[in-house]
C-alpha cells in the first residue's frame, strides 16, 4: 500500500486545492457526526428528564442544522474526490498507452493485445473505482471515526477503554484476509485478461470462424475461461466476505462490555442517563464507519493488485533506444554492414552486407521464414542488430531520432490496416490537415480513384472497422495511396500488390515506376510480374542473401531462384 501511494504521489500532489476542499468537506461531516451523538444529551436529560418546554423546539432545528452540515461535507467531499480520482485516472489511462505504444515490435509481438486492453481497460478500471469512489469513502469513515473516537475518550476515558480494545484485535485476522484478497485479486485480474484476449481472437477472426462452422468450438473455449474466471471471482467473495461479519461481532463484543459497565455507572450516579445515551449513540456511530472501512479495506486489495500490474508495465523499458540527430533529408543510400540479428536463439538476419542507392528498386525473395520481413523490419527499427550496423546516408540508424526517420519512409504491409475514419483520412494517416489535392493524386497513382469517387460521399465516406465496407483488392489499393501520399523517400512494400488482379497490378506498378525513379524501393512479392524489372533481386535463405542480381542474371546463375521462379505467380 506504501509503495503504490509513493507512486501515485507525483500525481496526487497536483490537486493540493482540491484536497483541502475535501478535508474542509471532512471536516464538517466529523463534526456533525459527533454533534448527532452529542445532541442525545440534552434530547435526553433536558427534554424528557428535566422536561425543558424550549427543547422541543431546539433539539428538532439543531437536528436538521446538523444533518445539513452534514450534507454540505458530503456533497464537497464527493465532488472534489471524484473530480481528483477521474482526473489522475484519465491521465493514468493516457500514460498507459502512450507508454505501450512506445514499447517496440518485440514487446507488442510477445504481449497478447488482450493482455494489453485488458491494461488499459479493465486495471485502470479498478484503480478508477478505488481513487473515485472506495478514496472517497475511505477519507470520510477515517476523518469520521478519528472524530468520534476523539468524542467518546472526551465523554469517558475509562468507558472507550472497553469500547477501542476490540480495534486492535481486529487487525490480525484483517491483514491475513488481505493477503489472501489480493493474492487472489491478481489472478483475476490475469484471467480477465485471458478473456479479453479468446474474445478479441473470436471478433478478429469471425470470418473463418463461421466459414468452418467452428461457433460452438470457440463457445467451449471461452466458457472454460469464463467459468475459472468465475471460481477465483468467488474465492474472492468467499475470503471478503468474512470481514464484515468478523468486525461486526468484535463490534457487538464491545458495545455490551460498555453497556454492561455504562448501566452500572448509571446505577451508581457517576454518569447521567443522557451522557449515557450520548456515549452509546457515538459508540454505535464509530462502529459503523469501522465496519463499512473493513470492507473497502477489502476492496483495496484489488485495486492494489491493478495498481502493482499497471505499474508492472509502466516499469517496462522500450529496447529500442531513440538516437538524437534529425534526419532532415531524403534517404539516398543505405548500407547493410556485416548486419546480424538473433531472434529467439537462432539467426533472422546473419551477416547481410549491402548498399542501396537513391532511384534503385530491390526485390527480396525467398522461402517463408527466410527472413524478407525481418530485413524491412530493421530499416524501420522494429528491431536492432546484434552484430554490424545499419547507415544511412552515411550515419548509424541508431544516432537518428525515430520519429524523423519514420517520416522518410513508408510501408505497405501484406497486412492492410484501414481505421474507422473517412477514406481521405486513411489515405492521409497521420495528418489533422489534409491536402484533399494530395489524397486524389495519390488515389489516382494506386488505381483507387474511380472506386473511391463512386462510393455515396466519395473520400469524405466513412469506413468500417476494418475496411470491411471495402473489396480486399480496395483496401489494399488505400493503403498503397497512403504510402504514396507520405511522399517518402524509402518505400517498402511487403506483399503490397498480392489482392490484386493482374490487369490492376500493372497499371499500378506503371504508375508507381514513374513515382518512384528518385526513391528508394524495397519490394517483397510472389508474382514475378512485380519483381522482374527490379534493378537488383535478393535471394534470402535462413536469414543469409545467398545470390544477387537481375531478373535474368539469377535465372542463370542460382539455382535457388531458378527454383523459386517455378513457383512465382505469373
Amino acid at each position: 500500500m506504501k509503495e503504490i501511494i509513493k507512486r501515485f504521489w507525483p500525481y496526487i500532489k497536483e490537486y493540493k486545492f482540491y484536497y483541502m476542499l475535501v478535508i474542509f468537506g471532512g471536516i464538517l461531516i466529523g463534526i456533525s457526526t459527533v454533534a448527532s451523538a452529542q445532541i442525545m444529551k440534552p434530547l435526553m436529560d433536558d427534554m424528557f428528564i428535566a422536561k425543558k418546554k424550549e427543547m422541543l423546539y431546539l433539539i428538532p432545528l439543531g437536528l436538521i442544522a446538523i444533518y445539513a452540515t452534514k450534507a454540505v461535507g458530503k456533497y464537497i467531499q464527493t465532488i472534489f474526490m471524484e473530480y481528483i480520482g477521474q482526473s489522475i485516472v484519465t491521465r493514468f489511462r493516457e500514460l498507459l498507452l502512450s507508454h505501450i505504444i512506445a514499447q517496440d515490435m518485440a514487446f507488442l509481438y510477445v504481449n497478447r493485445s488482450g493482455e494489453l486492453i485488458s491494461r488499459v481497460t479493465n486495471d485502470i478500471g479498478r484503480i478508477q473505482t478505488f481513487v473515485a469512489n472506495i478514496l472517497p469513502d475511505l477519507f470520510r469513515d477515517i476523518l469520521t471515526i478519528i472524530a468520534l473516537v476523539s468524542y467518546i475518550i472526551y465523554l469517558s476515558p475509562m468507558l472507550s477503554f472497553y469500547t477501542l480494545i476490540v480495534l486492535p484485535l481486529a487487525i490480525v485476522p484483517l491483514m491475513s484476509i488481505a493477503r489472501k484478497l489480493k493474492k487472489y485479486s491478481h489472478r483475476s485480474q490475469e484471467k480477465n485478461a485471458d478473456i479479453v484476449t479468446r474474445l478479441t481472437e473470436v471478433f478478429n477472426n469471425s470470418e473463418i470462424i463461421k466459414a468452418n462452422d467452428t461457433q460452438a468450438f470457440e463457445l467451449k473455449r471461452f466458457s472454460v475461461q469464463n467459468w475459472h474466471f468465475f471460481k477465483i471471482n468467488m474465492k474472492t467473495v468467499y475470503v471478503g466476505a468474512l470481514v464484515p461479519p468478523l468486525m461486526e461481532m468484535l463490534g457487538v463484543s464491545g458495545l455490551a462490555a460498555v453497556i454492561y459497565v455504562g448501566g452500572k455507572e448509571v446505577f451508581e450516579g457517576r454518569m447521567s442517563v443522557g451522557e449515557f445515551t450520548a456515549f452509546i449513540t457515538a459508540v454505535g456511530l464509530v462502529f459503523e464507519p469501522i465496519r463499512k472501512l473493513s470492507g473497502t479495506y477489502a476492496k483495496i486489495q484489488d485495486a492494489i493488485a491493478a495498481s502493482e500490474r499497471v505499474f508492472e508495465l509502466l516499469d517496462t523499458k522500450p529496447s529500442i533506444r531513440d538516437g538524437k540527430k534529425h534526419l532532415s533529408e531524403d534517404i539516398t543510400k543505405i548500407e547493410f554492414e556485416k548486419v546480424s540479428l538473433l531472434y529467439e536463439g537462432l539467426y533472422a538476419l546473419q551477416n547481410i552486407n549491402l548498399t542501396i542507392y537513391n532511384g534503385e528498386k530491390i526485390a527480396l525473395v525467398g522461402d517463408s521464414g527466410g527472413g524478407k520481413s525481418t530485413f524491412i523490419s530493421m530499416l524501420l527499427r522494429f528491431y536492432d542488430s546484434d552484430e554490424g550496423c545499419i547507415k544511412i546516408n552515411d550515419t548509424d540508424i541508431k544516432e537518428y531520432t525515430i520519429s524523423s526517420l519514420k517520416h522518410h519512409i513508408s510501408l505497405v504491409s501484406q497486412r492492410v490496416y484501414i481505421f474507422q475514419d473517412s477514406l481521405a483520412a486513411n489515405v492521409a494517416y497521420g495528418e489533422e490537415d489534409i491536402d484533399e489535392e494530395r489524397v486524389i493524386e495519390a488515389l489516382r497513382l494506386a488505381d483507387a480513384y474511380d472506386f473511391a469517387m463512386a462510393l455515396e460521399e466519395g473520400i469524405q465516406t466513412i469506413m468500417s472497422e476494418a475496411g470491411s465496407n471495402l473489396s480486399g483488392g480496395q483496401r489494399q489499393r488505400i493503403s498503397i495511396a497512403r504510402a504514396i501520399y507520405k511522399h517518402a523517400s524509402l518505400l517498402l512494400f511487403d506483399e503490397a500488390t498480392s489482392a490484386l488482379d493482374n490487369e490492376s497490378e500493372k497499371r499500378i506498378q506503371k504508375a508507381l515506376d514513374e513515382y518512384t525513379k528518385d526513391k528508394i524501393t524495397i519490394t517483397i512479392a510472389h508474382r514475378l510480374t512485380t519483381i522482374e524489372h527490379a534493378d537488383r533481386i535478393l535471394v534470402l535463405q535462413k536469414g543469409k542473401i545467398v545470390s544477387s542480381g537481375s531478373h535474368q542474371e539469377l535465372l542463370q546463375n542460382s539455382e535457388v531462384y531458378q527454383r523459386l521462379a517455378g513457383t512465382f505467380v505469373k
